[in-house]
């Protein structure tokens, strides 16, 4: 997909600063390009530890949430822990029942069924919680738009708290106390934490209170570090101190299920990076939310044999590998709906067997391929279907879905993403509504790519690949720098992979300098790039290593590649265009 390189342009004194804090301007350079203003901010996103997080008692709400919960320990009570489907549900209902536990508190976990009962608190919950003998409701990662369900557990006399880091709506749910950093008079400095990072800071709070070891709270930043990842939060401020540092212990982890889950997918004994968490830990959770039971997922977690914890692993990698393989049926699905046919400004998909959990991520393989907002609908009886969709930055979907809110009977979300029930006879309606007043143009379908600097790849040295380790972990809110470098020839090339997917090159830029360029996906966009702009012949010539006139600019990442004991410095290539 043609894209548009943006270089940024953002001014500082980036010698001065680079001195005062002992790393290369150009490490600077990138920091000021992710919104770092001044030395002090700089100075805790690149050596921010454990005593740089904000003190939880500072949050709304929390030191009410452990008076409370400190009496019904004392008094024998029994809590429930309302909690979610996704991943950050799950691990917020992990570090609540952990820290419930060390103090003595006996808890169980309640979730929603996904499919039948939807997201967040419901009746049935209240009510098993009511016949276990719970006194105490904690909702974890959602409660905060439960008014009405929160209302009936209190109707049955709970003690009600709500944790949860979703926009706080209209009105306050009735319970004894809420913590979450987006309700009005936040005290809390950072607002941008997941469930489980607001789960911890409450166990955090109570165990001081408590007066647990302080290492008893560093044990959930493991947990609170795969939540945060896998919910997508921007990794800013202690997001980056509690992801930097979990993933450290997760590296080394006791605990016998993850542990295991490691294990099954080959990353034993590895060093770890937040992508490992976004596309192979938190999927695996997230999975068995979507297309199994949540329970799966808590098995492994509770489970304190490593034998069986292994079973019970490769359980939930199979469930994921399953659904990875059902999403690729519908993205095939979609894909054979729109080929050969013009695009229209947003793409409103009906696939009636897909599986509607499903329906969110399908919608975002086929943004990312066509650059379009897309709305996929799944059928869920015989006269309504259930829509997910995902947008691109130009396109505020909310508000444009709000405009059309008299064809749903359901229907929330945000910029960036959106959910919907409605009757499948308003379908060609929704559709037709929402490109009649969209005031997209052509160039708001192109990705937008923001270069950090230019940069000749024989400045990419071992020691600045070292520096920019540095800046991690990378991800939404921190993504990896991006250099870009124009005229490169590639001397030959090579496919790697059992798929021949991944494609090593051999390149020279201007200047004589020579490295391996490694380009991990689209290698048959790029060939089929090359072959529009220098013909299949040069494109047959790099292959076999014979001399072409390919010039192509590349965007890309310096990294260094260990193998057989040899170092050497390659290029990650992400992205690549023709300069005339």
């Amino acid at each position: 997909m043609r894209e548009r390189w943006i270089l940024e342009t953002k001014k500082a004194d980036f010698d001065g600063l680079a001195a005062k804090l002992s790393v290369p301007p150009l490490l600077v350079r990138c920091m000021v390009n992710r919104g770092l203003e001044t030395e002090e901010e700089m100075r805790r996103y690149l050596y921010g530890g454990l005593e740089d997080l904000h003190d939880p008692r500072q949050m709304k709400g929390v030191l009410k949430a452990v008076e409370l919960l400190r009496q019904a320990e004392a008094r024998g009570e029994k809590a429930g822990i309302a909690s979610d489907f996704d991943c950050d549900g799950i691990f917020s209902a992990y570090i609540l029942w952990l820290g419930f536990r060390q103090i003595g508190l006996t808890a169980n976990i309640y979730t929603p069924d996904r499919i039948i009962e939807g997201y967040g608190l419901n009746r049935r919950i209240v009510n098993e919680a009511k016949a276990a003998g719970v006194t105490v409701l904690v909702t974890c990662d959602n409660g905060i738009a439960a008014n009405e369900e929160v209302a009936y557990a209190k109707e049955q006399g709970m003690t009600v708290i709500v944790t949860d880091h979703h926009e706080v709506q209209e009105e306050l749910p009735p319970a004894d106390v809420v913590v979450d950093p987006k309700q009005d008079g936040e005290t809390y400095p950072f607002c941008g934490l997941c469930g489980a990072g607001v789960a911890f800071k409450l166990i955090c709070a109570l165990y001081d209170a408590c007066g647990v070891a302080a290492e008893e709270k560093w044990k959930l930043l493991e947990y609170t570090a795969i939540a945060t990842v896998a919910d997508v939060m921007e990794l800013r401020d202690e997001n980056r101190i509690l992801v930097k540092y979990g993933l450290q212990q997760l590296e080394k982890t006791s605990h016998v299920g993850l542990r295991a889950l490691l294990e099954v997918q080959g990353m034993a004994g590895k060093r770890l990076n937040a992508g490992h968490i976004g596309f192979v830990i938190g999927p695996c959770f997230n999975a068995a939310g979507r297309i199994s039971t949540v329970s799966a997922s808590f098995d492994l977690l509770m489970e304190t044999e490593y034998g069986e914890a292994l079973k019970k692993a490769q359980k939930l990698k199979e469930i994921n590998e399953t659904r990875k393989e059902m999403t690729e049926e519908g993205v095939k699905q979609a894909s054979a709906m729109l080929e050969g046919k013009p695009l229209s400004d947003v793409l409103v998909l009906l696939l009636p067997d897909v599986h509607e959990s499903l329906a969110g991520i399908v919608a975002g393989r086929i943004k990312e391929n066509t650059g379009h907002p897309v709305i996929v609908f799944t059928r869920i009886s015989d006269s309504n279907v259930k829509g997910s969709g995902r947008s691109i930055e130009a396109y505020h979907m909310f508000h444009e879905l709000l405009s059309c809110k008299d064809l749903m009977s359901r229907f929330g979300g945000h910029k960036m993403a959106a959910g919907m029930t409605l009757p499948e006879a308003n379908l060609p309606e929704l559709t037709r509504r929402l490109n009649e007043q969209s005031v997209l143009l052509p160039e708001d379908f192109c990705p937008v790519v923001r270069i950090d600097a230019p940069m000749p790849v024989g400045f990419a040295t071992e020691r600045l690949v070292e520096e920019f380790g540095r800046m991690e972990p990378f991800g939404v809110g921190n993504p990896k720098p991006v250099f870009a470098e124009q005229h490169f020839s590639i001397l030959r090339a090579q496919q790697l992979g059992k798929d021949g997917n991944v494609l090593k090159m051999y390149v020279q830029n201007c200047l004589g300098n020579r490295c391996e360029a490694m380009l991990f996906r689209g290698k048959e966009e790029f060939e089929q790039f090359l072959v529009e702009n220098f013909g299949g012949r040069e494109l047959k010539r790099m292959y076999e290593g014979k001399e072409n006139d390919i010039d192509v600019a590349f965007t890309y990442f310096p990294i260094v590649n260990e193998f057989r004991g040899s170092r050497t410095v390659q290029i990650q290539v992400s992205g690549y265009c023709r300069i005339e």
